[in-house]
């Protein structure tokens, strides 16, 4: 019997909690087995900027963990999976992972899932940043993470917020090789220059 594909996805407490529940559904629709942690401040963003409780988000995942939960098997590297996004990431998620601190199971799974060498993505939602968040995206770049904010892309032309949420979750679905249904590939721009025409 086939196992099915994982992904863990992580809700840090940071202002974008609609790239979490919008990753949720795209996991499902994807047939691709969703585990979730919510972090305790998250819940008040969650209610804050979708309108809901945390409850209904948990109907989107396949498994749920408390975030206090640091037995759970996704806490073993010997939990087969694809590996862990955490989108939106706080700064204080990403503070925790990079000094390797693991008071939470998301900050647990995170270390874990950059020992195994999977793929860790980070959708690290705060601007302007100052020198010390800089370095410390350097850091963790350095140990295997994949540091990605949610930037719009406008060559796909958006016209509403979900056209924007639904193309960055996709191009993250798109770093864990998971092929979607608008991957909005740029295909260039040809210019009518006679420099760039060979004669």
């Amino acid at each position: 019997m086939l196992r099915r594909l994982r992904v863990i996805v992580g809700i840090s407490g940071a202002s974008g909690a609609i790239y979490g529940m919008r990753l949720l559904m795209s996991l499902r629709k994807y047939n691709i087995e969703s585990h979730l942690i919510i972090s305790r401040t998250a819940s008040v963003t969650i209610k804050q900027e979708l309108g809901m409780n945390k409850s209904l988000l948990y109907e989107q995942a396949d498994v749920i963990y408390a975030t206090q939960d640091i037995g759970a098997a996704i806490a073993s590297g010997s939990y087969s999976n694809m590996g862990m996004l955490i989108a939106p990431c706080s700064i204080r998620t990403m503070s925790e992972i990079n000094t390797g601190v693991t008071s939470s199971l998301m900050s647990r799974v995170a270390d874990v899932t950059l020992k195994e060498r999977r793929k860790l993505v980070l959708m690290i939602r705060e601007t302007p940043l100052h020198l010390g968040h800089l370095r410390t995206m350097v850091k963790l770049a350095e140990i295997g993470a994949i540091i990605m904010p949610p930037v719009p892309a406008f060559y796909i032309h958006p016209r509403s917020i979900d056209d924007i949420v639904n193309y960055t979750v996709d191009r993250a679905l798109n770093i864990f090789g998971i092929a979607t249904e608008k991957p909005f590939t740029w295909s260039g721009v040809t210019q009518n220059y006679s420099a760039h025409i060979k004669k």
